[in-house]
């Protein structure tokens, strides 16, 4: 099933998308949902943040290669991962599928994507074992967690190379039946396939995340979990078109505009 948040005729709400049609429902996939019986095309409404969480996570380096590669572009020994450990985000920084990356006019040139699996969470959450951690797990969107990278080498709170406005795409639906194992993750720029991997070639699983978190922090309905990336991104300039595509669930598409061109 899919999920899909979107705005018709003024108003905002949810509903099961079903090729290109959209089944309204009362409610939400959270608190309980009914039909209305109304159907909508999926070209004629404006596609939602899938979620606006209550909190919002992100695992830290969580692929192998890019924790190689980014050391190396660092002149260091690579440090890989031995737990899993997450961190956060702000909410402030989501925009939707179709719309666009603002780039702050006095960003450097170093502005770079990251697609990744995003993990909605469906249930409240505590003190899971990793055998049922995948039971409050609603499904899976995508994410492309851009960052300034000039200044995440100079901020240190990330405030703004991670959480400026824009910086955060997610969508555009989610996806209640995704095969982790078989799903490969695909970006393109300007329609040229840049990076490609396996979703699931994780240091640490979605079941691996959830249970470590859930010893310490309640998970709620909405909650949202980042899942990292592996592979490197060009310099991306005003203009540039980037789609996150994972296989199974769809494609991610935002524009990248610097301020004031």
């Amino acid at each position: 099933m899919r999920w899909i948040r979107y705005t018709a005729e003024g108003r905002t709400g949810y509903g099961i998308l079903e090729g290109d049609r959209i089944r309204e429902v009362r409610g939400d996939p959270f608190e309980g949902h009914e039909a209305t019986g109304r159907v909508h095309a999926l070209d004629a409404v404006r596609i939602e943040v899938p979620v606006i969480p209550r909190t919002f996570y992100c695992a830290g380096l969580n692929y192998v290669e890019h924790v190689k590669e980014q050391a190396a572009k660092r002149g260091e020994t690579p440090n890989i991962p031995t737990k899993p450990d997450i961190g956060y985000r702000a909410a402030n920084a989501l925009i939707a599928h179709g719309e666009d990356v603002v780039i702050p006019r006095d960003a450097t040139e170093k502005v770079h994507y990251e697609g990744e699996l995003v993990v909605v969470v469906g249930k409240k959450a505590k003190h899971l074992g990793e055998a049922e951690a995948l039971s409050c797990v609603l499904g899976y969107t995508i994410g492309n967690d851009v960052s300034e990278r000039t200044w995440q080498r100079g901020d240190r709170t990330l405030w703004r190379a991670k959480n400026t406005d824009t910086f955060k795409p997610m969508g555009p639906w989610i996806e209640t039946e995704l095969d982790l194992d078989a799903a490969e993750t695909i970006v393109r720029l300007n329609g040229a396939v840049s990076t490609r991997f396996p979703t699931n070639h994780m240091l640490f699983g979605v079941a691996t995340f959830i249970s470590a978190m859930t010893r310490y922090l309640t998970l709620w309905p909405g909650d949202i979990i980042w899942m990292g990336t592996d592979g490197t991104s060009p310099d991306l300039r005003h203009g540039d078109v980037v789609e996150v595509e994972i296989t199974g669930i769809g494609t991610l598409r935002n524009r990248f505009v610097r301020e004031g061109m």
